[in-house]
């Protein structure tokens, strides 16, 4: 599971460095569309062949499915409809246009991707856990984004801006009144493997959703700050300069912040060391960046 996850990791920063040089609307546009072709192709070889249950609206839809042979794409397209206008004057335009994207791009690749013969696994356990990855991964790269992958998600933004309501709570207890209901449907067998693959989504969902966010921050504290500042700046990122005062000597000193990824950590400790091994470095993990050149403001 660790494996699968640091694998989709290296994955995501592939594709953002494929994608640094499209500007930034249309590189979220493509995010977006990734992360929903990615949800529907597991949906359609993962999920359905075996009749696990699934979440939110998507869920109900594939017990209808299940259940009276409707198909899927009908009732998502319908639910979630109905759920953007009952939300529309509590979401940003921007929100609903990224949910209406992903609601096309699933409703359509959804119906593609069944008509298309793929080697299924024998394992159920496997089946499930794939599942979860993949959509917990999709699910990460669209909520990155400021938007949504449409169902509940909908009804999740409008209850925290109207009263605040945690998100992971709503989630939890919509999806467990789904997989209850699911029960007399698909039976006891599916819904332990549902229960399975809606934990892994939320694992693997939570972990890259960190990720993309997660930096170092710097605090050096040298005798060469024009030196340090143009080994940073080098390597792409910020500085900032603040001047500062020894407590102890009273003497004035430089100290300047920075946020870098592992891989410049390692590098700027190599050049102190080889420059200025007299420095004082403090490293912190930065679990949310926003800013330039890190997570947009628009995304939130």
């Amino acid at each position: 599971m660790v494996f699968v996850v640091r694998f989709l990791e290296k994955t995501k920063k592939r594709f953002f460095r494929l994608c640094a040089g499209i500007p930034g609307e249309w590189r979220t546009i493509l995010t977006v569309i990734l992360g929903n072709l990615l949800s529907a192709f597991a949906v359609a070889y993962f999920t359905l062949p075996y009749r696990f249950p699934d979440m939110g609206v998507a869920g109900i839809a594939f017990l209808s499915h299940y259940a009276f042979g409707i198909s899927p794409i009908w009732i998502i397209a319908i639910g979630n409809a109905l759920l953007l206008v009952w939300g529309a004057k509590n979401l940003s335009l921007r929100f609903i246009g990224l949910t209406v994207c992903s609601i096309i791009v699933f409703s359509v690749s959804l119906p593609a991707f069944l008509r298309l013969p793929l080697p299924l696994p024998q394992d159920r356990f496997m089946a499930t856990v794939i599942s979860g990855v993949l959509k917990g991964f999709a699910g990460a790269m669209i909520f990155n984004t400021g938007g949504s992958g449409g169902g509940m998600d909908i009804v999740a933004a409008v209850m925290r801006r109207r009263y605040g309501l945690e998100v992971g709570k709503f989630s939890i207890i919509v999806n467990c009144l789904i997989l209850a209901l699911s029960l007399g449907v698909v039976g006891l067998g599916a819904v332990v493997y549902g229960v399975v693959g809606l934990y892994i989504f939320g694992v693997t969902l939570d972990n890259v959703m960190h990720s993309f966010d997660r930096r170092k921050q710097a605090f050096i504290i040298t005798d060469l700050p024009d030196d340090v500042s143009r080994f940073i700046l080098s390597r792409g990122r910020g500085v900032t300069l603040v001047e500062g005062r020894g407590g102890y000597t009273g003497q004035p000193r430089s100290v300047l912040i920075s946020l870098l990824d592992t891989r410049q950590v390692m590098q700027l400790k190599a050049f102190l060391k080889e420059k200025d091994p007299q420095a004082f470095v403090s490293i912190c993990d930065a679990t949310e960046v926003l800013g330039q050149g890190f997570k947009s403001w628009m995304s939130l």
